[in-house]
């Protein structure tokens, strides 16, 4: 997914809330390490949702999650 051109989508899977499963309500950016890791094996879902799981796992794994907290709202 091209982040780099298109910087609110960036900020859209940032402030994304988990529509289900045990960490449900929760901002993708809060999500685990492990949560993410365990998606990652299993396969991410399909659509925008599976896009953006996949870059916080992405995030995680390069330790950019501090970087990234002040675009929370």
């Amino acid at each position: 997914m091209p982040f780099d051109q298109d910087p609110q989508q960036l900020l859209d899977a940032v402030n994304q809330v988990m529509p289900f499963g045990k960490y449900k309500g929760r901002k993708l950016l809060e999500l685990p390490e492990p949560y993410l890791v365990w998606f990652h094996k299993q396969g991410f879902p399909a659509g925008k949702l599976g896009e953006q799981l996949a870059l916080m796992y992405e995030i995680k794994l390069n330790g950019l999650e501090n970087m990234l907290r002040p675009l929370l709202r």
